[in-house]
């Protein structure tokens, strides 16, 4: 039996880092009071203690009361957490350290540490009013880059694919001229004005689209090219994009019946399966399934919402949890002081402590205190792992994701099997 601890799913591990991210951006201090620390990999443990002790000994000079006695503690409560440490982990440590202001001229201690899923490359220290991210903000992964193009001689729409979100950036119409009943002498010189105007008209589609995708040529996967007819192969084979730009181009060319805007999301919807990994593909699939069943009603596979979710993975009958990434709430544990009665809440983050200055649901004495706090959505991960279900973290940045998070209240689920017969789990802690 192998000692090794269970691999954690890649969405949970990029929603816990962003989810940590939040919090931590999040801290104020009244002055500055938050000290921030990243130690690279390769480090020495004792170069960093050095450099603190001499830090904390300039802070002694802080001429507020205040502020250096609360600059004084974070820098000795930083030195007492890298002590601990005999070398940086492999992609080095965070330290993030301070006083948090909460009101009425009033502070609290705060204390993270984080070990980033990238290498750390420089050492840094900083002392102000709010933690430094941005070297780890820069690690939380810029989704998947398509450039997308469709047009034909009357019109063009160029704009980006972004992980699952379809953004227009530039629309064109052009100036071509559109077929004649002219004959003899004129009808040549007519055509030739027209085969003028749209070799100016591709031109100007190349012109723009090397504005558009050439400065982010690095970070773009590919262009998807597509419209109706043939004018999109004209575009290509003739070379009117950078070279850089053609061969970035996927193959096939798709076909499609607008170049507007809508043009863009059904040149997304041709290319599925051309491109099988796209997330945003996948997640339609998923998300239309889930619709399909819910009109089904009665007969569907298909429950959204806490409550159903909940009894849908008691049941053992969830077959794809779909969870919206934007979800940010607390499965929080109370209990009363005065009956011992406990009780549990699905909470925003900031309703946790309205909750504990309320009155008990049971005796109505303001004496709760908490318990246990769970993350949600890490919650329904680790719920739906066992058992066997597989947990999809869904943008809310695309059409599927903003409907699932606003018409769903954020999670549902497909099921192997209906279970509106199926009789309530033996055992359930109530909400």
């Amino acid at each position: 039996m192998s000692d090794e601890p269970p691999a954690i799913d890649p969405q949970l591990a990029r929603y816990s880092f962003q989810r940590k991210m939040d919090e931590i951006g999040k801290v104020r201090g009244r002055a500055t009071e938050l000290v921030t620390l990243y130690v690279p990999p390769g480090k020495q443990i004792s170069d960093v203690m050095s450099y603190l002790r001499n830090e904390y000994a300039q802070s002694s000079n802080i001429k507020s009361r205040t502020t250096r006695k609360n600059v004084m503690w974070a820098i000795e409560s930083l030195m007492g957490r890298v002590r601990q440490f005999k070398e940086p982990p492999e992609h080095g440590v965070a330290f993030f350290v301070g006083s948090k202001a909460v009101g009425a001229d009033k502070s609290e201690p705060v204390t993270f540490i984080v070990e980033p899923p990238e290498p750390l490359r420089t050492y840094l220290y900083r002392c102000d009013s709010n933690f430094f991210l941005e070297p780890l903000l820069s690690m939380v992964h810029e989704p998947d880059l398509w450039g997308l193009i469709v047009m034909d001689r009357a019109e063009v729409t160029i704009g980006f694919l972004r992980g699952k979100r379809v953004e227009a950036l530039r629309n064109r119409q052009s100036q071509v001229p559109s077929k004649h009943g002219r004959g003899g002498q004129s009808q040549h010189r007519f055509e030739r004005m027209i085969e003028h105007a749209a070799h100016d008209f591709f031109v100007r589609i190349g012109e723009m689209s090397n504005e558009i995708f050439l400065p982010k040529k690095e970070q773009l996967k590919g262009i998807l090219l597509g419209g109706p007819g043939a004018t999109k192969e004209y575009f290509y084979k003739e070379n009117y994009l950078h070279y850089e730009l053609q061969q970035k181009v996927v193959q096939p060319l798709f076909d499609v019946g607008y170049t507007d805007e809508y043009g863009l999301k059904e040149l997304v919807e041709r290319a599925t399966q051309t491109l099988h990994g796209l997330e945003l593909t996948e997640e339609k699939r998923l998300i239309q399934r889930f619709l399909g069943e819910v009109r089904k009603a009665e007969s569907g596979l298909a429950v959204y919402g806490e409550a159903d979710v909940n009894r849908a993975l008691d049941l053992g009958a969830v077959d794809t949890l779909l969870i919206s990434e934007g979800l940010r709430r607390q499965r929080v544990t109370f209990r009363c002081t005065s009956c011992g009665h406990e009780f549990q809440r699905t909470l925003q983050d900031e309703e946790v402590d309205r909750v504990l200055d309320g009155p008990c649901p049971s005796c109505g004495q303001r004496s709760l205190t908490e318990v246990s706090n769970e993350d949600f959505v890490e919650g329904l991960f680790r719920r739906a792992s066992a058992s066997g279900a597989v947990a999809r973290l869904v943008s809310s940045e695309s059409e599927e994701g903003e409907m699932l998070s606003k018409g769903f209240g954020g999670i549902g689920a497909i099921l192997r099997y209906p279970i509106a017969s199926a009789p309530a789990p033996r055992s359930r802690a109530t909400a």
